[in-house]
């Protein structure tokens, strides 16, 4: 009994970490793609793409267009860097 118990649990945690790493890479995807879009225009690309990921991770959103409309998502606007200012591009 306990070696089946010991089974189903064993499975049940290789499926839910399987799970898991499908949401993340989902998400990955997601701000990707939205970043990709947001920094098509920057000029220093490689930067503005690196502080979008970090953002879209952290908020699950990026605003639309390549620059404003931070309204748009609350969480992206008022993420702040350790100066004070604006982290997100």
């Amino acid at each position: 009994m306990k070696l089946v118990l010991a089974t189903f649990l064993l499975v049940g945690l290789v499926l839910s970490s399987s799970f898991f790493e499908a949401s993340v890479a989902a998400g990955s995807s997601f701000c990707d793609s939205k970043c990709g879009e947001r920094c098509s225009k920057a000029g220093v690309k490689d930067r503005c793409l690196k502080y979008c990921g970090i953002c879209c991770d952290k908020c699950q959103c990026v605003p639309s267009g390549t620059y404003g409309n931070k309204d748009e998502c609350p969480c992206y606007r008022d993420l702040k860097n350790s100066k004070g200012e604006p982290k997100c591009p």
